[in-house]
């Protein structure tokens, strides 16, 4: 998985919101985009996006935060041994109004459509990519 940097995701075209909304659980089993959420907002640009993605599926799984080197590394080899979506098919910019933005580590934060940083972001960022659309055109 290439580590993305310096790159602003915008809200999908079909995006049914127009600012941030927080994505709630359903069910017992959290959805990827409330962990995602919970994961990003917690703890702004500090995790990139292999490590959110290793953090959702463990949380998912119901393996602890702080798995043990060979647990972790098992978990990495089974889940990145196919290519994986990057954030622009995330839940977030794609259903819930969330811009991502990775910067130049490559770590990821997110900010509400609408906001002062959003169009911060979007107006500033070396690159600017929409968030993948939900339904065909």
């Amino acid at each position: 998985m290439e580590l993305v940097r310096d790159t602003f995701i915008l809200i999908a075209e079909d995006c049914p919101v127009a600012t941030g909304a927080v994505p709630l659980p359903r069910g017992e089993k959290p959805t990827v985009a409330a962990l995602e959420y919970t994961f990003l907002a917690a703890a702004p640009y500090t995790l990139t996006h292999r490590e959110l993605v290793l953090r959702v599926e463990a949380r998912r799984r119901g393996l602890p935060d702080d798995l043990a080197p060979d647990e972790k590394a098992a978990l990495e080899a089974e889940l990145f041994a196919k290519p994986r979506a990057c954030m622009r098919a995330s839940p977030l910019p794609k259903s819930y109004g969330w811009g991502v933005h990775h910067d130049g580590e490559g770590r990821i934060g997110l900010a509400a459509a609408g906001s002062p940083e959003y169009a911060r972001l979007a107006a500033a960022a070396p690159v600017v990519v929409k968030a993948m659309r939900s339904k065909r055109a």
